[in-house]
C-alpha cells in the first residue's frame, strides 16, 4: 500500500513521516492554509531519505510555471488538482520528457461532495461522479503520462484538506473497473480510525492525508501520523 502524508510545511513533519515508513510527502503550491513555496520546500526535500517521493500539488494550469516549481523544490512528482486538463497532461510529459530528475505524474480526479465539483461542473441526474470520472479515467489512461490517478472529495469550491470523505460505497464500481495501467489513490476524509475502513472497501493502489493527521492546519500530529501509517500497512498485508 503506496501511503502519501500531504500538505506538509515544515521539515519535522515531513522527515517525521518519512521515518515511520511513508512512500510520499506532499507540498501543497495551491491555494491552502498549507500553501509553501519553493525556496521552503527546497530546504525540507534535501534533507529527506532518497527514497520517499516528494510530491507537489499545483491547481494551475500553467506548464513551464510547474516545471520550474518542480525542479526548484526539488520534487520528484507533480500531483495536477486544478481539474482534469488533457492539455496540460501533454505539455508536462513533454517538459519531463528529457528531465534528469525523472518527474512524474499524479492526476487527481475529483468526486463531487454534495453536486458541485472544485472546477464547477456539475454532476446532472444522468451523469454522476461515478460515469463522469470513469470517463476521465479512460482518458487519463488513453494519453498514458500519469500512471497514478488520486480521486479526492470536491466540495463546492474546496478541492482538498477539506476532512471531507466522498460517498464509497457508490465508487466501488469506479475503482474495481479501473483502466489497465492506472492505478488509483483514495484521498478525501481519511484518518487513522477510518483508513482501514477505505482500503478494505475500496481496495485502492494507495491512500493520501493531510487533514487527518494534523494537530492544526499544516502541523501534523505524530500520534495520528503514526497510527495512519500503520493501521494502512497492516490493512494492506492482512
Amino acid at each position: 500500500m503506496w501511503v502519501k502524508i500531504c500538505g506538509n510545511t515544515n521539515l519535522e513533519d515531513a522527515a517525521l513521516a518519512a521515518e515511520l515508513g511513508a512512500d510520499a510527502v506532499g507540498f501543497v503550491f495551491a491555494a491552502s492554509k498549507r500553501q509553501v513555496r519553493a525556496a521552503q520546500v527546497a530546504a525540507i526535500t534535501a534533507r529527506l531519505p532518497a527514497a520517499v517521493e516528494r510530491v507537489g500539488v499545483f491547481d494551475s494550469h500553467d506548464a513551464e510555471e510547474i516545471a520550474a516549481t518542480a525542479q526548484a523544490a526539488g520534487l520528484t512528482a507533480v500531483q495536477l488538482h486544478g481539474g482534469f486538463d488533457e492539455a496540460l497532461l501533454k505539455r508536462l510529459a513533454e517538459r519531463f520528457a528529457n528531465d534528469a530528475q525523472g518527474i512524474r505524474i499524479i492526476q487527481t480526479l475529483h468526486w463531487s461532495v454534495g453536486g458541485q465539483t472544485p472546477n464547477g461542473a456539475r454532476a446532472s441526474a444522468t451523469e454522476s461522479s461515478a460515469e463522469l470520472l470513469a470517463d476521465q479515467m479512460e482518458r487519463v489512461a488513453a494519453i498514458g503520462v500519469a500512471d497514478r490517478v488520486l480521486i479526492d472529495s470536491g466540495v463546492g469550491v474546496v478541492s482538498g484538506g477539506t476532512g471531507v470523505a466522498f460517498d464509497w460505497a457508490a465508487a466501488l464500481k469506479l475503482f474495481a473497473a479501473a483502466p489497465s495501467g492506472v492505478r488509483l489513490v483514495v484521498a478525501g476524509g481519511l484518518t487513522p480510525e477510518n483508513v482501514a475502513q477505505a482500503i478494505g472497501q475500496l481496495a485502492p493502489w494507495g491512500v493520501d492525508v493531510s487533514s487527518g493527521v494534523e494537530a492544526s492546519a499544516g502541523r501534523k500530529d505524530p500520534n495520528r501520523l503514526a497510527r495512519f501509517i500503520d493501521h494502512a500497512r497492516v490493512t494492506s498485508t492482512a
